[in-house]
């Protein structure tokens, strides 16, 4: 198991091959056996094949080419109105209209989504998942039809692989394993755990093509910068108090 898990990666080119839809129920109903709050599930996942739904959510994530090239798009989404309703008919005050409510449902809906990648990726398939949920929940919401209390969290994109990429680099573990409180870090403790990223080819062009000092400027003024964080923030939170979850 842990050779298996050790040599994952990301796919994001898939095969035609069809995903048998017995295979994806049970793939989706080990998804669902996740540890989760309460044992509520709060959390829902909208199975799109549809060729015309995953062209209309594809500009939603910027039209990565995965989104309408794999066989399913699973958005994976926080969901306190399935459990409300179930309150509501039981005549019980459905109080989750609130963050606390919408974090422990991000939480269990992640925890769901990763469930169901290590199971496709145990059966041969392949998945990648999109960061570009949060940035347009909005969007997603509307191609997706989601009431009041549910609010996408995140997607995968599953396959059949068409190709083999190289893994991506990790960190040491000492950079995110911490033994019984959390140890700050010192420049030297920085320069030791970023060496072999730093060091690394494509990394040390990348910095080069980009016009940067160091990778971390890259990240900071290229791939995740302010100019693009705040705005995205603010969509989100008002995506938050439209969906119920903030007053």
């Amino acid at each position: 198991m842990l050779d298996f898990l050790n040599s994952r990666r990301t796919i994001r080119r898939y095969t035609g091959r069809p995903i048998d839809p017995a295979l994806l129920d049970r793939l989706l109903e080990a998804a669902c056996r996740a540890s989760n709050t309460g044992n509520m599930q709060a959390y829902s996942v909208v199975v799109t094949t549809d060729p015309a739904i995953k062209a209309a959510l594809a500009p939603a994530h910027f039209n990565q080419p995965m989104v309408q090239a794999a066989p399913a798009v699973l958005t994976w989404c926080a969901d306190y109105n399935r459990f409300s309703r179930w309150c509501e008919c039981r005549r019980a005050d459905a109080c989750y209209d609130n963050f606390q409510s919408f974090m422990a449902s991000a939480i269990d809906t992640l925890l769901a989504a990763q469930t169901f990648a290590t199971a496709a990726e145990a059966e041969g398939l392949g998945i990648c998942y999109l960061g570009t949920t949060t940035y347009n929940a909005g969007e997603i919401i509307d191609v997706l039809h989601l009431p009041r209390l549910v609010v996408p969290v995140t997607t995968i994109t599953v396959g059949w692989p068409d190709e083999q990429p190289a893994q991506t680099d990790r960190l040491p573990l000492d950079a995110t394993v911490h033994r019984d409180t959390y140890r700050d870090f010192t420049p030297g403790d920085i320069d030791r755990l970023y060496a072999a990223k730093e060091s690394l080819p494509e990394n040390r062009q990348f910095v080069l093509e980009n016009g940067k000092e160091t990778l971390a400027q890259v990240f900071t003024d290229v791939r995740y910068p302010r100019r693009n964080n705040e705005p995205f923030s603010d969509k989100f939170i008002a995506v938050l108090k439209q969906q119920g979850f903030l007053k």
